[in-house]
């Protein structure tokens, strides 16, 4: 079933019942259609998953790309009804294994990263940054493929602040994984 006619707020349950092409995020009740990704988009989000992944082999913590439904502000005995906001950042890490639920994941994960696209620059750099912030997220990574750049933006009382920013030839460090760090060499092949 496509976008069902045209509501003042969609929610949760709405969005349950949504076709998964194409795919929708929810920001305050507003349905926000996805473009389907570059191939380069993919390339990159394939090689940050893979290293994350060989970094978190054996660990709590787990990696996820999308599409994986993030439902920022749901707390603990909302019910699909009540919930306004759902994200589908390109990767996930989430610690907290409690907050996996077979819809995804409920409340803020640790990291969340979202890949570059001239049609979503600005809505990755303003409005999921503002999202990411008020959640609590921890850590934000904004991943550039034109420049071959990763801001890397931390949690530091209640605002997210860019922390570094990082080239392509550069080990990027993630910093709530203890002793992380990326080869963006392999990220941005010359």
């Amino acid at each position: 079933m496509a976008l069902p006619a045209k509501k003042e707020r969609y929610t949760f349950a709405d969005y349950l019942t949504w076709d998964e092409y194409p795919r929708y995020e929810l920001i305050d009740g507003e349905a926000i259609m996805l473009a389907s990704p570059s191939s380069i988009h993919q390339i990159i989000s394939m090689e940050l998953s893979r290293q994350f992944a060989n970094y978190l082999e054996g660990k709590k913590c787990r990696v996820i790309s999308a599409p994986f439904d993030v439902r920022l502000f749901e707390r603990e005995g909302d019910r699909p009804e009540d919930v306004q906001t759902v994200v589908q950042p390109d990767i996930s890490i989430i610690c907290d294994q409690n907050k996996l639920d077979e819809h995804g994941c409920k409340g803020a994960p640790d990291l969340t990263l979202e890949i570059l696209s001239p049609s979503n620059a600005h809505y990755d750099l303003l409005v999921k940054l503002n999202l990411y912030q008020r959640a609590g997220v921890r850590e934000y990574w904004v991943v550039s493929p034109e420049d071959k750049t990763v801001n890397v933006f931390l949690l530091d009382r209640d605002v997210l602040a860019l922390r570094g920013v990082y080239g392509p030839t550069d080990l990027a460090k993630v910093s709530v994984l203890d002793g992380c760090f990326i080869e963006l060499s392999k990220v941005f092949p010359a």
